[in-house]
């Protein structure tokens, strides 16, 4: 059998699957990315010649496709937020950034120390890499399309979340690996740390966010007195603008993420109610879901080649307790004080769903540095990432859809 026409094969009935079941899964308690984790177990359980989807013998391949994934979803995400930016109107958001963030990522550290006995790079990049919400894999929880409204507090404080917070766990992967060099005997510089994976990267991302959004909104929507572009159904511009804003700050050693994110948000706050958004937004939408169903295909595989043998009692205890503690209670606690009923407090709280942006840190670390824990490291967050697919994705449609019952009740 031809291995080539077989992946080829796959890879069409994959997309077809993702184009065609989120319809039928519209009324079931499955999700999308269950059905395709164990579809892909499935068919690495089987004697087929398959690719490997071992992501700790091919971390370059591993991290491109992951990174891809994320940077295709944060574009959609920016231009689905119908919030206008400020201060105030996004409190939750700079709650769950500056209180939620930095609790789950010590509590991994400490818990990856003193739990799971692993050496403090390993400890700070595994918090690091557990403390994002996914923008991939938590479509669920976020905000509808441009225009369509459902724009709540708890959707909106998770997309936006997920938006930002891809970005700001970086300076963190980037410590984590700093460490491991140390460890190997390079010296440790935390001036170049702090001035520039914290400083330069968190500000410059923004920075060309900003302006490169500003520019590709007059480009699109006001450089021309009749319309071309924005006036049709061509949403392939969405890719061109991922593409383009994370390759000028990847260029200028700033973080992508963050550009990318801040250049659709820019693009959507500066021209609100433009039909061509919802265009823009089904493409990135239609690329996402694409490059997720590979990826879960892969995730599927990885399980059922073994990813997860390296796990012991310990880190099931730490997998389960991060799920159902960790985020829940650091959320609370950055949500603490906010006029949100308790409900919209928990709910966000909890639906801090781990997905494919945790692969991404964790292949771009393993990548850049040797980490002893390396085995480890993936099994726990395969496992975390699994168990957050499974529980958020059988609940989130039921607590939402009674969050919004009891909101239509009240009005």
């Amino acid at each position: 059998m031809d291995a080539y026409v077989l992946a080829l094969t796959l890879i069409g009935l994959a997309l077809l699957g993702a184009a065609w079941m989120p319809h039928l899964l519209a009324r079931h308690p499955l999700t999308l990315p269950i059905i395709y984790v164990l579809v892909g177990a499935g068919l690495y359980a089987l004697p087929l010649p398959l690719p490997p989807a071992d992501p700790m013998r091919f971390p370059g391949v591993a991290e491109r496709l992951t990174e891809l994934a994320v940077l295709v979803a944060l574009t959609g995400v920016g231009l689905r937020i119908d919030t206008r930016f400020g201060w105030r109107a996004w409190a939750v958001t700079w709650r769950l950034l500056g209180i939620t963030m930095p609790l789950t990522i010590l509590a991994g550290l400490w818990l990856g120390q003193a739990w799971l006995g692993y050496g403090v790079a390993a400890a700070v990049l595994l918090g690091a890499v557990l403390a994002p919400t996914d923008p991939v894999l938590a479509s669920d929880v976020q905000v509808h399309p441009p225009g369509e409204g459902g724009e709540d507090p708890v959707r909106f404080a998770l997309t936006s979340e997920a938006g930002l917070n891809d970005g700001l766990a970086f300076p963190f992967v980037w410590l984590a690996v700093a460490l491991a060099l140390e460890a190997a005997g390079e010296p440790m510089a935390w001036s170049r740390w702090l001035l520039l994976d914290v400083g330069w990267r968190v500000l410059g991302g923004v920075a060309i966010g900003a302006v490169l959004g500003y520019g590709l909104m007059h480009l699109i929507f006001r450089s021309e007195r009749e319309p071309t572009l924005s006036g049709s159904e061509d949403g392939l511009a969405a890719l061109a603008i991922t593409l383009l804003v994370y390759g000028a700050a990847e260029l200028c050693h700033a973080y992508g993420f963050l550009a990318v994110f801040v250049a659709a948000l820019v693009m959507r706050q500066s021209e609100r109610d433009h039909a061509y958004h919802a265009t823009l937004d089904r493409f990135a939408h239609q690329c996402e879901n694409l490059l997720m169903a590979l990826l879960l295909l892969l995730l599927g595989g990885a399980l059922a080649s073994g990813i997860l043998r390296a796990l012991g009692w310990r880190e099931v205890v730490f997998a389960l307790a991060f799920v159902l503690l960790v985020r829940p209670l650091a959320g609370w606690l950055g949500l603490w004080g906010l006029r949100l009923p308790a409900r919209d407090r928990w709910t966000i709280a909890v639906f801090g769903v781990r997905g494919i942006g945790s692969f991404y840190y964790l292949a771009f670390a393993t990548h850049q540095a040797d980490f002893e824990e390396a085995p480890a490291l993936w099994a726990v967050v395969c496992l975390v990432v699994v168990l957050s697919i499974l529980m958020h994705g059988l609940s989130a449609q039921r607590v939402l859809g009674w969050l919004d019952r009891r909101r239509r009740g009240r009005r």
